[in-house]
């Protein structure tokens, strides 16, 4: 029985072939990658080691507190986008397109924030955001 998809005209198989050079620049925006996730968690967990709750002015309800916490929401972000764009190849779409795809799911997630925010400052009677 012969196969179908080893057929040398088929254009997905020539499509896949790659010179070395293209290879290259893959794994170099691969490695690039990889080094920025780990650069933001290394300071994510330098963050959570350096600044614990109880260290900063005021317990867990300053504005220092506030921003940390804004802070990792943030980093969190950028490593979520950094992962669709590069590793689910998002960033290889038209312009468009990303947008229809990122919108609902950037709207969504701040929806997600502001919940997580206003009732999670809310204790015993009292709004404190």
């Amino acid at each position: 029985m012969e196969r179908d998809d080893l057929y040398i005209n088929d254009s997905y198989a020539v499509a896949a072939n790659h010179d070395e050079e293209h290879g290259k620049v893959i794994r170099k925006k691969i490695w690039f990658v990889t080094l920025l996730l780990s650069i933001i968690t290394i300071v994510e967990v330098l963050v959570g080691v350096m600044w614990p709750k109880t260290a900063l002015e005021g317990g867990g309800e300053s504005a220092a507190w506030l921003m940390i916490k804004l802070f990792y929401i943030v980093l969190t972000l950028v490593k979520a986008g950094y992962i669709v764009l590069i590793f689910m190849h998002l960033g290889d779409e038209r312009r468009n397109f990303k947008w229809m795809i990122l919108a609902p799911y950037i709207a969504f997630i701040c929806y997600l924030i502001f919940i997580v925010l206003t009732e999670g400052s809310y204790q015993g009677g009292l709004q404190l955001f």
